[in-house]
């Protein structure tokens, strides 16, 4: 059960292979603007509270719209960090950890962001709207798992749906140029931003934080493996390293920490990336942020997220 074992197989073809497994197709059909249903004036963009359609689900989202767009969308997922409460409320700066808040400066900067709720987070738990922290937030979140599960479905399969949903109501903006859309996220939200990219090539560039740790690395060290991520079968195909390959030539910046479970390996994912970017002859399109510390995001490590991400937006 090795992720190497394939890596003779066409990028192409493990992708095909890897969105059958977790059950992800790219929409093909326009992206349905979302409804909007409130709208507040921020410091340099406006802030819409909307809703959209994916798949059989309803999504809330923030979208962060600057006063002047620069042409370039992000979809900013959020983090887990056991707060099913939050989700978009924190990548908008409205509640939450201040070194999440993505939202804000990559707007003034002139991209248009849009951070959805992840299924089980905030306004999509079961219980229903807020951003109060329910007793009942770790059952019902295990239990959406169960259910997807025993659908035949894993939650990623959900997850990426939703991802590349967001992305096409981004693209149809008549602001923002589809070849300029791209993702970002930390812990889980790394995660969904890593595997969406790898198997959605609208995907132009991401930003993947505190998610590079491989399967059989959390194995063999006993590290927790959040539901989303749990995909039966996926170490008989690949791994993350793998993964990671299949977004070149794309940019990426992969960050990750030195005391960090959950980036343990991620020096070797990036060294098998570069692998494949230089096959590519892309090897400058990935980077590799390695930082002193654990898990949390830092100022340090927020400043060079956004400072990779102006680069690519021209800012």
């Amino acid at each position: 059960m090795r992720g190497f074992t394939l890596r003779c197989v066409e990028p192409r073809d493990l992708r095909l292979r890897l969105s059958a497994l977790v059950g992800f197709e790219a929409p093909r059909y326009p992206a349905p603007a979302p409804s909007v249903i409130d709208e507040r004036r921020r410091d340099g963009y406006t802030e819409q509270l909307v809703s959209y359609q994916s798949g059989d689900e309803s999504v809330p989202a923030l979208l962060l719209i600057p006063g002047q767009p620069c042409g370039a969308g992000i979809v900013v997922h959020h983090q887990h960090h056991s707060q099913w409460h939050l989700g978009k409320s924190e990548v908008a700066g409205l509640q939450g950890d201040r070194w999440q808040a993505f939202g804000p400066p990559l707007a003034r900067l002139g991209a248009i962001v849009l951070a959805p709720d992840a299924i089980g987070f905030e306004d999509r738990r079961r219980g229903g709207h807020g951003t109060d922290a329910r007793p009942s937030d770790p059952g019902d979140y295990f239990t959406t798992m169960c259910h997807q599960l025993i659908r035949g479905r894993p939650l990623m399969g959900t997850v990426l749906t939703d991802a590349a949903t967001a992305h096409s109501a981004l693209a149809a903006r008549p602001e923002v140029d589809p070849d300029r859309v791209g993702a970002l996220g930390h812990s889980m939200g790394g995660a969904s931003a890593l595997f969406h990219a790898a198997l959605d090539t609208r995907v132009r560039f991401a930003v993947v934080s505190g998610a590079a740790c491989t399967y059989r690395r959390r194995m063999e060290r006993g590290t927790g493996i959040e539901a989303t991520q749990v995909v039966p079968g996926i170490l008989e195909l690949c791994d993350l390293d793998d993964i990671a390959g299949l977004v070149a030539p794309r940019p990426l910046l992969l960050c990750s920490a030195t005391e960090d479970k959950y980036s343990h390996d991620a020096p070797a994912i990036a060294d098998a990336a570069a692998a494949v970017y230089r096959s590519a002859a892309a090897p400058e399109a990935l980077s590799h942020a390695r930082f002193e510390g654990a898990h949390g995001l830092t100022e340090e490590r927020f400043s060079v997220i956004v400072d990779w991400l102006a680069s690519r937006l021209g800012a």
